[in-house]
Parts: structure tokens; C-alpha cells; sequence
């Protein structure tokens, strides 16, 4: 409710309410979608408004509970690929007749992946257990797990767990159901258990802006990919990581960074834009801590199975080093458009396209350098979240594979480096309804699916939704005074030893014509 019968937003600007570096930011003041939002309960906040009197209901469990309701819907648009018929012979099935999983949209990775890795099997265990694929064909190939060892251990564990639940239940102490079902939404609470870490952990980083964590809590790309595959994880470990940065742990976050890129590789790629902050500020001891207990993390998960499971601990790297363009990546979308065949042609079996990787590689590297430049250069030190976004942005948008649900990766980094309610939101609903679009193309044009250009349409319009944003924190890079953060008197929640830093190294900006006047 108001509390008051005038417009509270007259009273607090930024200008004002950065006099009092611990009030907390009302979105009702300062964001218009918040103003809009709030009008079916009252408007915006008043300013003699009563704060942090509940009992209960803080701003971080209120964002929880939005959490596991936006969770709760997710579990829902994925129910429909676990249920369940009965066969001619009163066995029961899992009922993906007539494409289901397309049809109903509620395709997820868990669910093949059960019987495809052998999970479902009672005497396998990832990266020792062996099969062979395509056999008697040209494609004939011995197979493994084909995830990173935490993400891999973590799908045994739940089939583990899945094999005691249908033990358990048909000795009738538990309902049962098919194991495939049982094993979806084992893996699915864990998954949300991460997810909710994930907001807790922007949530707890963002500090002022704590509401901003709503925004990962609710987000459509939550809802929509939370369940498609195990990326959860790796938000989890990558937000947990900014945070103990945030709260001058290094070491700490190296760990973090370390655990969650054994399950997906992408949080190491934060200790890029960690560097270029530490370097500038002069504090490259603490980065070296962090790397430190990255590099160990990684290696103590890792070491194990290198050593005596090399040939299935490296079937990720293999995979991934001969896997060719997805339907998802900018490679395909012009190879569509404009009939190109690609780098490297018709590839054979087994065959890596090594110039596309070499290209996508290169690409990545030279943006890599761009926000290197820009971190050195930028008249004020930029902000660590708003580095990382950029870093983790330039690798979907260059690399050759771009699944749907990386882009949860992007989420927590988003809302901590450009806080700006439409435009995270309009981008997040963006990506979420690729998803349709994807699942009637998979389904094919025959069995009354979409063709493939209204599928990498929708791309296109993704990959330039992600590209605004990176405009918009650039932006506030150059201009700290439009930088929702510094706005209100912050320097950087998220920078922990760099906070209110003072720069030790700053490159002087590239001015083409510099040096022709000087001559």
C-alpha cells in the first residue's frame, strides 16, 4: 500500500537516496515496471512507508517463494513428457506417442538420457560404463558418459536414488510409478534446490537491490529451462562463486568456480573479467587465490578419473571437439539463409570441423580482448558482473553450439549487470519463446512442424536481444552516472576486495588519429 496520498518517487532520486548508502531500493520508485505492477495493490510504496518489520516475509524470502512458484510451473510444462500408458500386454510405457514431447513442448534431456547413458542400468557407473553406438554402421562408435564428471556422477546418484524409490516401491512402502518418471523428478527437486541457491546467492550479492533477485526468481527462462538439462548446477556454483568474491573469500570462490565447471565448463570463464578487475585495481594476489583454488577444485574432482577413466572421463572433450554446428548457432543460421556450406564442407564420421572451431575460438578470443580493452580503459574501473556478462555473452554468441538452456547462464549475470526490469525481462521472455518454435521445428514439416526459418528467425532475434544488452552495459560502463548500481551511491556490491578500489593501472583509449597529430 502507498502509506501516503503523494507521489513517493517526487521525494527519492538517485541523487538522494545516495546520501544513505545502506537504505534499500524500493523498485516501486525506481522502476516503472515495478510502478505499473503495484498499481492492483495499492502503488507504489509511500515514503513513511513502515520497512523490515515482518516477521517473516524478508525481500529474499518473498523472492524464494517466487522461486519455487515460477519452479513449480516449470515442473508442470515438463509433467506431460513423464507420463505413462498402458501396452497391449498391460506393461506400462512412457508415453511419447506422436511426438509428445514436441507437440506438448515438454521435452527435456532428463528423460532420454536415462536409458541412453545406461543410468537405468543397475551395475554401471559413469565414464567405466561402455556401449556401442550406430553399431554395424559407418558411425559405429564406443560411447560414455558424455557430461563432465560432476554432472555425470550427479545423474548416477539420482538413478541410484531412482533404483532404491521402485525397490521401495514395489515392496509397497512408496507409490511407484515408471522409472523413468521417478528418476525426472529426483533430478528436478535437486535442480530446483540449485536454482534457489542461485537466487539466494544474487540476492545476498546484490544487497541494496536485493529485489533485483526477482527477477532470477521468476524468470521465463526458469520456468521454460530449469528441467531441459543440468545447468542449474553450474548457476548455482557460479552465483555462489560472486558472492564469496563479494565477501572478500577468494579462495573460496575459486572453489566454487572450480566445482562448477566440473559440471559445466562455463563458470571458469569468469576468471577472465576477474583478472582484467584485479589487474586494474591492483589486487592480482587475490585473483591468484582464486584461480589457485579453481585450478585444485577442478583438479581434485577431475584427477581421479583422468588417471584411471581416461578414455570416458575425455568423452565430453571429444564430443564437444567434433561436434558441428547447432541448429542454435549463428554458423547455421547463415548456412541456412545464404546456402553456405560451412568452414570445413560435409564432414565425415568421427571427422571435427577444425576450421569452424579454430574461427569460433578466434571470435571468442578477439571479444575476449575487446572487454579486456574496455575494463583498462573505461574512464571509471567497470563493475566485475557486468564484465563477466559481457564474456559469458561473447561465448554463446560466437560459439558453435548454443543450447537452449545456456542461456540460464546468462540470468544471474544479467541481473546483477544491467538491473533494468523492461529490458531484462523483455530479453528473458525473448529467449524463453524460442523454445516454441524449436520444439515444432524438431517435430518437421511433414508431421504439421514449422520450417527451419521461422525456427532460426527466432534465433536471430534472441542472439540481437542479447546484443542490446551488451550494448546497455557497455553504456553504463562509459557512463557510471546511467548505471542503476552507481546511481545510488554504490561502486561495485559484487567487487569485494575492488569495491571503492582505487585504479593501480588504466591504458590509455585507442584514438586512431592520435598519433598523426602528434606528428
Amino acid at each position: 500500500m502507498s502509506g501516503d496520498n503523494h507521489d513517493p518517487r517526487a521525494a527519492v532520486t538517485p541523487d538522494t537516496a545516495s546520501l544513505d548508502a545502506t537504505r534499500r531500493t524500493v523498485p516501486t520508485w525506481t522502476e516503472p515496471l515495478a510502478d505499473a505492477a503495484s498499481g492492483p495493490v495499492g502503488g507504489p510504496l509511500g515514503t513513511h512507508a513502515v520497512l523490515g518489520r515482518h516477521w517473516f516475509w524478508t525481500p529474499l524470502r518473498v523472492c524464494l517463494l517466487l522461486a519455487v512458484l515460477a519452479l513449480t510451473a516449470g515442473w508442470f510444462g515438463k509433467a506431460a513428457c513423464i507420463q505413462q500408458y498402458a501396452t497391449d500386454d498391460g506393461s506400462l510405457a512412457l508415453d511419447w506417442r506422436s511426438d509428445r514431447q514436441y507437440v506438448a513442448m515438454c521435452y527435456s534431456d532428463i528423460v532420454p538420457l536415462y536409458t541412453a547413458e545406461r543410468l537405468d542400468k543397475p551395475d554401471t557407473f559413469p565414464y567405466a560404463t561402455s556401449w556401442v553406438e550406430d553399431a554395424g554402421t559407418a558411425h559405429e562408435q564406443v560411447r560414455y558418459m558424455e557430461y563432465p564428471v560432476l554432472t555425470g556422477l550427479f545423474q548416477w546418484v539420482n538413478a541410484k536414488l531412482t533404483h532404491g524409490w521402485t525397490g521401495a516401491a514395489e515392496a509397497g512402502w512408496l507409490p511407484g510409478a515408471l522409472p523413468v518418471a521417478v528418476y525426472f523428478n529426483i533430478t528436478a527437486f535437486f535442480l530446483a534446490c540449485a536454482w534457489l541457491v542461485t537466487v539466494w546467492a544474487v540476492a545476498r550479492t546484490a544487497r541494496r537491490r536485493i529485489w533485483d533477485a526477482a527477477l532470477v526468481a521468476i524468470s521465463p527462462l526458469a520456468v521454460v529451462h530449469a528441467f531441459t538439462n543440468f545447468d542449474t548446477l553450474a548457476t548455482a556454483a557460479a552465483a555462489g562463486a560472486l558472492l564469496a568474491w563479494s565477501r572478500r573469500r577468494p579462495a573460496l570462490a575459486g572453489a566454487l568456480l572450480g566445482v562448477g565447471a566440473a559440471a559445466k565448463m562455463y563458470p571458469l570463464l569468469l576468471l577472465g573479467p576477474l583478472l582484467v578487475v584485479c589487474l586494474r585495481a591492483g589486487r592480482l594476489r587475490a585473483w591468484g587465490k582464486t584461480a589457485l583454488a579453481a585450478a585444485g577444485a577442478w583438479g581434485v574432482l577431475n584427477l581421479p578419473f583422468m588417471v584411471f577413466l581416461r578414455e570416458g572421463w575425455s568423452e565430453f572433450f571429444r564430443l564437444n571437439t567434433e561436434r558441428d554446428m547447432d541448429p542454435d548457432s549463428l554458423y547455421n543460421v547463415i548456412s541456412h539463409f545464404t546456402g553456405w556450406a560451412g568452414f570445413d564442407g560435409p564432414l565425415g564420421p568421427g571427422q571435427a570441423p577444425s576450421w569452424l572451431n579454430t574461427v569460433s575460438g578466434a571470435l571468442f578470443l578477439a571479444l575476449c580482448a575487446a572487454v579486456a580493452y574496455v575494463g583498462l580503459t573505461a574512464p571509471t574501473r567497470p563493475r566485475l558482473a557486468p564484465l563477466c556478462f559481457l564474456v559469458v555473452a561473447a561465448f554463446l554468441l560466437t560459439n558453435k553450439v548454443w543450447s537452449p538452456q545456456y542461456s540460464l547462464w546468462l540470468v544471474p549475470l544479467a541481473v546483477l549487470a544491467v538491473p533494468r526490469w523492461r529490458a531484462l525481462l523483455a530479453w528473458m521472455v525473448i529467449d524463453a519463446l524460442v523454445w516454441v518454435p524449436r520444439m515444432y521445428y524438431y517435430l518437421g514439416v511433414d508431421d504439421k512442424g514449422l520450417p527451419a526459418d521461422w525456427f532460426l528467425g527466432t534465433v536471430v532475434v534472441r542472439d540481437l536481444a542479447v546484443v542490446v544488452l551488451c550494448v546497455l552495459v557497455l553504456r553504463d560502463i562509459y557512463r557510471p552516472s546511467a548505471d542503476p548500481v552507481r546511481a545510488m551511491g554504490d561502486d561495485d556490491p559484487a567487487g569485494g576486495v575492488l569495491d571503492r578500489a582505487p585504479d593501480a593501472l588504466v591504458l590509455p583509449p585507442f584514438r586512431p588519429g592520435a598519433r598523426a597529430r602528434r606528428r
